[in-house]
């Protein structure tokens, strides 16, 4: 389970040190893909390994189904960390969630989103500064309620 944010310098070539808090919680390689809201969600690969199969018992057939899976998974790349805790993030999943030199980690549960720092700024702005912003999170709460959480 992956809870809390830390956020991480990038360097030129694209690698950023996996935060301890989640190595330590790690006992294998991530699968990076991207995400959703543009960020990139990063999965232990075990996890990554169940939902790969849940995903290709859909129906072929289905466009939607087709078209998830081609951004989802065709965008999926394993990565290893090296000595100092650093992972390679490849330039095709860096361009699509826009990183720079500060990224952010934030742990979601079962995964783990990269997000870039301005961006992610923005995400939590709409919650935290905003005029309604308690009327939002109040929207957010209701929602997820409705789900039985």
């Amino acid at each position: 389970m992956f809870t809390g944010e830390q956020t991480q310098k990038m360097d030129t070539k694209g690698r950023t040190v996996i935060p301890s808090k989640i190595r330590d919680n790690l006992a294998e390689r991530l699968v990076v893909t991207r995400g959703i809201d543009k960020c990139l969600f990063a999965y232990p690969e075990t996890t990554w390994k169940a939902l790969q199969e849940k995903l290709s018992s859909l129906p072929f057939t289905d466009k939607k189904v087709r078209s998830f899976n081609r951004f989802f998974l065709g965008g999926a790349e394993a990565l290893d960390a090296d000595k100092q805790g650093r992972v390679l993030v490849p330039s095709t999943l860096r361009d699509y969630a826009s990183l720079t030199s500060q990224v952010v980690w934030v742990g979601v549960g079962d995964h783990i989103e990269i997000w870039d720092i301005d961006k992610w700024n923005e995400q939590m702005d709409e919650y935290l500064l905003s005029e309604d912003a308690e009327e939002k999170i109040e929207d957010l709460a209701d929602y997820m309620a409705g789900l039985g959480v």
